[in-house]
């Protein structure tokens, strides 16, 4: 982020911009981690000392990861629009 805090003019607008590319980053790999920790749950389920048909039933329960993976869609969109808004800022800054 300092790179490109670097690259940006120094205007309030690249400022939101930063943070708001930043906060999306955390919250994607935030949700990115939950639907990897629901993968492991599932592996985890699937070992013969945890293996029951209640363990599986509740480790499929898909409610939490399709969550996250909808809000990890929204993010994507959110990070890819922002990073043309800072490729666009950037354009507009002389290089030293």
């Amino acid at each position: 982020m300092e790179h490109l805090e670097r690259r940006l003019p120094r205007r309030a607008d690249a400022t939101v911009l930063l943070d708001f590319l930043e906060d999306d980053l955390r919250e994607g790999l935030d949700a990115l981690g939950d639907v990897e920790s629901h993968f492991t749950e599932l592996l985890a389920a699937l070992r013969p000392e945890s293996l029951s048909p209640l363990a599986l039933v509740e480790a499929g329960d898909e409610a939490l990861v399709l969550k996250r993976l909808a809000l990890l869609e929204d993010v994507v969109m959110r990070l890819r629009r922002r990073m043309s808004q800072a490729a666009g800022m950037m354009r507009q800054t002389p290089t030293t």
